[in-house]
Parts: C-alpha cells; structure tokens; sequence
C-alpha cells in the first residue's frame, strides 16, 4: 500500500523559513544568542570558551553557528572577537562556510584541537579561564589544561541558556513537530500485518524525509496483547512481524535541522484493545491530562509528580521518564513516578518559553505489557499548548 507524503501542517510563516535554499536563524537572533553567551561568561569569570561537537553531537555548535555537527568541530569564543569555527574534515569546510555566516571557519588541520589552541595563544588566553561546552575527549582537554590557566566546565550554564526559548525557536520546533506528526498519519494509514519492525521503520522515515526531515529517534514496540512480552519502545526494531491482534507504539522526534518535536502514540492492529490494554491506555491519558492542567509557570517538579501519580492510583507504574524538558537536549525536569525512581527532585520551576516533552509510558508491575502516548508542550503565560496536531488517543489501525 503506498500514499503520497502529505506535507507537514505548518504556518505561512514557517514554511517561508523551511522555503530557504539553507535556513538559517535571523542575525537579530544570532546575535542575541552570542551576547547571552557572554553575559553567562563574565557572570562566571571566563575569558574564552571552546565549544564542541563531533559525530552529530553537540548541540552548542549550531546554536551558537547554525552549523550542523557532522564530524568534530570546535568552535573558539572570545569576547570581542568573531567566533573561530574549526572543522575537522577538509571536504566539509565549503559548505560550513556557507552555512555559518556568524563565524570564521577553516580546517582544524592535523589537529583540531591544537589548531584550536593555536587561536587561542593569538587571542591571549594563554593562562586564563577557558570554558568548555560539549563532550571534549580526554586528550583534548588535557591538550587544553596545559595552555589555559583554569578550565571549566560551562555545559550547566548552557543548558540554562537553553532552558527558554525563543520565539524565532519555537517556529522552528513546530516545523519538527509537525513532521514527526507525518510519522503519526503514515502509520495509521500502512501499519497492518506482515510488515517487521524494519518496515515499519521505513514508514515512518518516508513521512518527512521527502520534507527535508531527518530522523532524530524512532523507537518502535511490537508486541500480542493476548500474551505480552514488552511494555517500552525498544530503541532499535527487530525484524518481528507484525501481527492482526498486536499492539505497537512509538517515540518519535523528526528533525528540522536540529530542532525536533517527540510524538508518543499506541495503535492496536485490526481490533479493539483488549480490557488490560484499554485499561493501560486510560491511565496513561488520565495521567497526561492531569499533568497538563497543571503545567504552568510556578510549577514545580512534585507538583507534576503528584499530578502523575492518577497512574500508580489506577494500579500500574511506568517505565520510561514521566515529564523532561526538552528542545536543544534532554533537560530538567527528569521525572519518573515514586514506584520506579527515588531519586531527590530537581529544584526548579516551570518558566513560560520552557518545553517539555509529557510522555506517560503506563506499564504493568510485572513489565510485561505497557502503552506510551504523549508529545511536546510548550509553557505559556497560563498553562501549556501542544506543539502537535496528530491525532490524540488509542488509536487503531485496520488491515488494508
């Protein structure tokens, strides 16, 4: 069964921003970005700050250059100065130069790091405070103590900076939620019988990859509600076949460059859900629902605890986190439920412009069956809004 790909569900606006030969964020919002950067710095008494990324990883890289990490970049900044972008791969150079307008980049050289250095000395840093951003190896950073006179680590400070966003942001965080919204549509309509979790896979990427999309996850679970044997979605498929009486449900975050939404969603396969099923599927809904009545700014890490906790009253626990932050990584809050995490709090409270992801992962005690349903939510001045528009609820799929 084949459909032709439905484009994303977006704004006039954004579509004018997804219509660039290379989208890039304004320089209003570049440079606004790079003066936030440097007010943290001085709070912190640091003269120069080396941001990396290698391997796709590292999201200070694009943020602070719109160049999206292939293989190791660092990035040198100084106050003062433009900021020095270090690309590893010769053959990735023309295109990083092309792409981040806001910095200087050249080869790292033989050594990326040392090149790294070298700008360093020319710049006086020799001996002064230099922070790091992003997952520096060992040698690298040793390479780098015996130059610097203290070296810190800013990765705390970063995820603060990145905790609210901005509202050039959060168009961008919509193009990504509506294509993982596309992943959502494609499996109601070609989710049936006989396809493995591969297939399904690929179901899911044909959505938005033809919209510019790349694939940030896509975990899938498979299993027969009549006799259970998995109850979160498995990070990598299996070439299970899927099967009339199944349940399947996903996690799915399709990117936009780098900013993506998280869509959670369970389908049973050409029937109802059986009692335990439906039985799951409404903890998990009465727990999401509870949770956004009350996410708001004030909010407080117990306060989304004890909003989730309608799931352990219902009799079950649940797997995966509760509520995390999200949007440029994996921030607090990280919450799980008293019945599987003990883990103190984290001590903070809901901002308006935070987003994050409420994802209820209802599982029974023995782990043997589980749902998952949830999504992106952005804090406003009064409560939260979803960044999605795919269909809420269990949804069911029929053989073609």
């Amino acid at each position: 069964m084949t459909q032709s790909p439905k484009p994303p569900q977006i704004s006039h606006r954004q579509q004018l921003i997804m219509d660039q030969p290379w989208p890039r964020f304004s320089e209003p919002e570049m440079a606004s970005r790079r003066a936030s950067l440097e007010a943290v710095m001085m709070q912190h008494e640091i003269s120069h700050l080396l941001v990396y990324g290698a391997g796709g990883q590292g999201t200070a890289i694009p943020w602070l250059t719109n160049w999206p990490v292939t293989q190791e970049a660092m990035c040198l900044v100084s106050p003062g100065e433009r900021d020095a972008l270090f690309i590893q791969y010769y053959n990735h150079t023309p295109l990083a130069q092309r792409v981040a307008t806001s910095a200087d980049v050249n080869w790292g050289g033989r050594s990326t790091i040392h090149t790294a250095i070298d700008m360093l000395v020319h710049r006086g840093g020799r001996g002064t405070s230099v922070g790091v951003i992003g997952p520096l190896p060992f040698a690298p950073f040793r390479a780098l103590e015996e130059t610097a006179g203290r070296v810190v680590d800013f990765n705390a400070a970063y995820a603060q900076l990145r905790l609210v966003k901005s509202e050039e942001e959060f168009d961008w965080f919509r193009i990504g939620a509506a294509l993982s919204d596309l992943s959502i549509e494609a499996l109601a309509w070609g989710l049936h019988p006989g396809l493995t979790e591969h297939q399904l896979i690929d179901l899911i990427e044909r959505a938005y990859v033809p919209w510019g999309g790349k694939t940030g996850i896509h975990f899938v679970g498979t299993t027969s509600m009549a006799s259970p044997s998995l109850c979160v979605p498995a990070q990598f498929p299996s070439n299970r076949v899927v099967e009339q009486g199944d349940v399947v449900f996903t996690e799915i975050s399709a990117s936009f460059r780098e900013y993506s939404g998280q869509v959670l969603r369970s389908f049973t396969v050409d029937c109802e859900p059986t009692p335990l099923y439906r039985e799951l599927h409404a903890a998990a809904e009465a727990g999401f629902k509870s949770i956004v009545a009350i996410a708001k700014p004030g909010s407080t890490p117990s306060d989304l605890v004890r909003a989730g906790q309608v799931i352990e009253e219902a009799g079950f626990t649940i797997c995966d986190d509760l509520v995390h932050g999200y949007g440029g990584g994996y921030f607090q809050p990280v919450l799980g439920l008293p019945s599987r995490r003990t883990e103190p709090l984290p001590d903070l409270a809901l901002e308006e412009g935070m987003m994050i992801v409420v994802q209820p992962n209802v599982v029974t005690h023995d782990r043997t069956a589980g749902v998952q349903t949830g999504e992106c939510l952005r804090i406003t001045a009064t409560g939260c809004e979803s960044l999605h528009k795919a269909p809420r609820g269990f949804l069911r799929t029929l053989a073609p």
